[in-house]
């Protein structure tokens, strides 16, 4: 073989410096193996086109740039695999064949060898303008046609301007994109479509997703009828060790390369830097430099954030009224009072090696309950009711707009790509209900019913291990909690008080099973994720966006289940059947545990409080710590010349992978926390405030973290917000039903009803006599054998707390221990409540969302004129050419006709 024979014969992406025979040998294997059935059945016919010359070029010490070795072509993406020389000889063959294919789809390749690491190899991909028009074609990428000639409407705030402008990034770096008209490309219709210069019309995230495209779905074997095709599966099968898109730069040090737009660096100075916390994101910029997808979802973390202002102020006020009001509340002085509380005497916790104590011994603990349960509890629970409508309102709002000037407004399913892994096992042929024709489709109805019903089944299943692992926590918390009674309450009744102000046993129960609960719930996300993936991957989704969406379904059910259970188990169901001390209700052979004469209010925002709070600090961790520290090693083992030698393509290979389900993970995190917010406000109304504080700092590390510890994201197209949007709808459906939990609904049953007469003794309104009603009345003669208290201290009576107030008649009542007035007032009020409020709320939610339109109606003009121009430009030009040739058509018919008839007439004539 002479040198341009092994040129030719060169598989694309090997670039090997093997000697002539060596090389011709390995081709020679490679037609071997591909003839011979046993080993691939590969087809013979597409060897040649399997084989394409790709040059080996060495570095040009210029490190910032973007392209080829000629300056002209741009890279698209990029290829890592280890130099076949440095592996065994028939591994090396094998790596060799599969990555043929991968190169003959039109791309142009260029490869060079590491600067720090001589068995690594660098492939370059370029796409050509003709394989780019054919792509966006296919991929219906939408492109500018005209410029925006629609005068935007001036804000009304706009003399607000010279105030504003400090809070947004910098004009002179980040200039304001350009509005344009656009319509999908037509490669045939290149003409005319707004091109000002070929090089630069797809941008950078249009061309890499578009190399993506082809990359994914380039086949490299077939066995049988099995298929095998896409980066994925030779990235998973260790052939290529890393396949991404180039940042553009350094994200601290500016290029030098003049054709370089420096977009990281400036994306890291007016986003990620923590000098511009106080700044609007610059998302035109995000979208374009990382796509739609990643552009959406830290414009909706934006919006949410800018929202909760709102919710944190109000409930900050609401926190405070609660601190100024704890040492005046009227129920909590007389917990406090010596002569009230210190004179009641409450009954036994747990059965014989519990003793009697006294209601003042939780004084400390009443006055924090008096902060986050205090009557302006309720009116916050409705206001944020409200809000959530007002948010996923001007959300939806916000959305539209930005579907517009993303280009995302008819993206439609039909638009979207296939997955290679539903492709790949397309052996099963159907009729399309809606083209009529007969496609390939991966398995037959019933087996798809199969599918679902083993996803369906196990998804149950795993929820039901998240109630088994509660009870289990409740089943704790009643053996500690007897434990922590008799320890921290079995001293003389003189002197009965806790070790300490604070350590009561309800609290010490609730702040170590709490701790359990966040370590089960942590371990189970962690199964459960393994589970969910394979699940979703079982039931082969057609299209990614479907992927997703099933996924995170199936993950959120779990997540919902996961981190709520034990905040409804107190809310809802703690101190709620427990009898009376007379008649306990056991769970196994644990008495079913009670709340504070206060009520379990507090417990919940202690469960809250550990969740969330021990939440974000492993989120940060996972997300923010291990990549930083990941990347710090690979710099320390891997040390070579300078950072200012090693070319762009190296510097990125040197960072971590962005995980194909990083922004769920980030999604999901925010939809929890936003759960937090609205469901559980009536018990801790600084949530909207510690979220707000939360996600100003969440987007600058999400931002610090995607821009200088991941390699660039490939871009990815999407509409809106996804399987979320409906999550959070439902889960403001449910916002209202935490304002049942709170005691202020008895409290202001008994100011307004039990405290004048009929009932009560007082003149005027009042909450004094509170405690003293709310406690039920037990006689200690009525103890059973088993429940009596070893130590009796000759007390004839004593007090417990009921659910939701005193609601048993005392000891002698001709129906004593049964439900009296009491409880049948406050029932009857939390249905009034419930009735009435919800009515209410729900009527405004109504009124909100008609009042305010989903889409704006400037966009709604934008869009029409869009669709106007679309039609115009494009489909009447098509119209005019078919035209134009059925006119030719008709002449030549016409003519032919008349020659016809001069031949006949002719032909008679003779």
């Amino acid at each position: 073989c002479n040198d341009a024979d092994i040129r030719y014969l060169r598989v694309s992406g090997i670039c090997t410096d093997f000697p002539h025979t060596d090389f011709f040998l390995l081709f020679l294997l490679s037609m071997y193996d591909i003839m011979e059935e046993e080993v691939y059945e590969f087809h013979a016919v597409e060897l040649t086109n399997q084989l394409c010359f790709c040059p080996q070029a060495e570095f040009n010490n210029r490190p910032d740039s973007l392209f080829f070795n000629d300056g002209i072509r741009r890279i698209d993406f990029i290829l890592v695999y280890e130099d076949e020389d440095k592996k065994e000889f028939d591994k090396r063959h094998m790596s060799q064949r599969r990555k043929a294919s991968l190169m003959s789809m039109g791309l142009e390749l260029e490869a060079t060898k590491s600067v720090l690491d001589d068995k690594l190899m660098f492939v370059k991909v370029h796409m050509p303008w003709d394989v780019l028009c054919t792509y966006a074609e296919v991929l219906h990428i939408k492109v500018p046609i005209q410029p925006n000639d629609l005068s935007s409407r001036t804000s009304p705030w706009h003399f607000l301007s010279c105030i504003t402008k400090h809070f947004y990034p910098s004009e002179k770096l980040i200039s304001k994109e350009a509005e344009y008209f656009t319509a999908p490309f037509e490669k045939a219709q290149e003409e005319f479509f707004y091109i000002k210069d070929k090089d630069l019309f797809f941008t950078p995230a249009m061309r890499s997703r578009m190399a993506y495209y082809i990359l994914s779905r380039a086949p490299y074997e077939l066995r049988g009828n099995i298929k095998k095709f896409g980066i994925n599966k030779l990235l998973d099968g260790g052939v290529y060790k890393a396949a991404y898109p180039l940042h553009d730069c350094r994200f601290n040090v500016k290029s030098k390369d003049d054709a370089c737009p420096n977009e990281r660096f400036l994306l890291y100075n007016e986003w990620a830097h923590p000098k511009s916390f106080y700044k609007m994101q610059p998302l035109d910029l995000i979208r374009k430099y990382y796509g739609e997808k990643i552009g959406i979802y830290f414009a909706w973390l934006g919006f949410y954030t800018y929202m909760l202002a709102l919710a944190a102020v109000v409930g900050l006020g609401c926190f405070i009224y609660g601190y100024k009001t704890q040492e005046t509340s009227t129920w909590s002085k007389e917990v406090c009072d010596p002569e009230i509380g210190g004179q009641i005497v409450m009954c036994p916790q747990c059965d014989k090696f519990c003793n009697y104590w006294r209601l003042n011994s939780t004084c400390e603990a009443s006055k924090k309950l008096c902060i986050f349960d205090n009557f302006g509890t309720l009116v916050f629970a409705v206001f944020m009711s409200i809000w959530v409508t007002l948010f996923l309102e001007f959300w939806k709002r916000y959305q539209a707009r930005l579907e517009y000037e993303w280009d995302t407004v008819e993206f439609l399913e039909q638009e979207e790509p296939l997955r290679p892994e539903y492709e790949a096992k397309c052996i099963y042929e159907r009729k399309n209900p809606i083209t009529g024709m007969k496609e390939k489709v991966p398995y037959t109805a019933c087996g798809r019913c199969v599918r679902v019903s083993i996803g369906i089944g196990t998804v149950l299943f795993w929820i039901l291990l998240i109630v088994a692992s509660i009870v289990a926590v409740m089943v704790y918390r009643l053996a500690v909690f007897f434990a922590f009674s008799t320890s921290l309450r079995n001293q003389d009744l003189k002197t009965l008080e806790p070790l300490k102000e604070y350590v009561t046993p309800q609290m010490a129960t609730t702040v170590t099973a709490s701790l359990i609960n966040f370590v089960i719930i942590m371990i189970l996300n962690i199964l459960y994720e393994r589970v969910a993936i394979w699940i979703t991957n079982f039931e082969l989704p057609r299209t990614k966006t479907d992927y997703e969406n099933s996924l995170t379904l199936k993950m959120f059910l779990f997540q919902f289940v996961n981190y709520y259970s034990s905040c409804f188990y107190i809310a809802f169901a703690k101190g709620k059947s427990v009898g009376y001390p007379g008649n306990p209700v056991y769970l196994g052979r644990y008495r079913n545990e009670e709340c504070d004469p206060g009520g379990c209010l507090f417990e919940l925002t202690t469960q809250l409080s550990i969740i969330m709070g021990g939440k974000a600090i492993w989120n940060n961790i996972q997300e923010v710590l291990l990549p930083w520290v990941k990347n710090l090693i690979l710099r320390h083992c891997k040390r070579g010349d300078a950072e200012s030698t090693i070319p762009r393509w190296e510097q990125d290979y040197r960072l971590q992978p962005f995980s194909n389900l990083g922004l769920f993970y980030e999604y999901l995190e925010m939809v929890i926390q936003f759960g937090f917010v609205t469901l559980f406000v009536a018990s801790f109304p600084l949530a909207p405030a510690l979220a707000l504080v939360n996600n100003l700092f969440e987007i600058r590390v999400d931002a610090w973290k995607i821009l200088t510890q991941f390699r660039r994201i490939v871009p990815e197209k999407a509409q809106d917000i996804g399987a979320w949007q409906p999550i959070l709808q439902g889960i403001t459906i449910l916002a209202m039903i935490m304002a049942f939990t709170s005691d202020m609904i008895p409290r202001l049953v008994y100011y307004w009803s039990f405290s004048v007469y009929p009932y009560g003794g007082h003149a005027n309104h009042t909450m004094q006599g509170y405690i003293n009603s709310s406690l039920s009345i037990f006689n200690t003669s009525d103890f059973t054998e088993d429940s009596m208290p070893q130590e009796s201290y000759n007390i004839t009576t004593c007090r417990y707390k009921d659910w939701p107030i005193n609601w048993r008649n005392a000891e002698g009542h001709p129906r004593q221990y049964e439900y009296n007035v009491y409880y049948w007032h406050v029932i009857a009020a939390k249905m009034a409540f419930i009735i009435v409020v919800e009515h209410i709320v729900y009527f405004t939610k109504f009124i909100l969302s008609y009042v305010i339109p989903d889409v704006p109606y400037s966009v709604k003009e934008q869009i029409k004129r869009e669709k106007y121009l679309t039609q115009k430009i494009l489909h009447e030009t098509n119209l005019k050419l078919v035209t134009k040739h059925m006119k030719l058509d008709d002449d030549e018919t016409t003519k032919n006709t008349e020659d016809d008839v001069v031949d006949k007439n002719l032909s008679h004539l003779n």
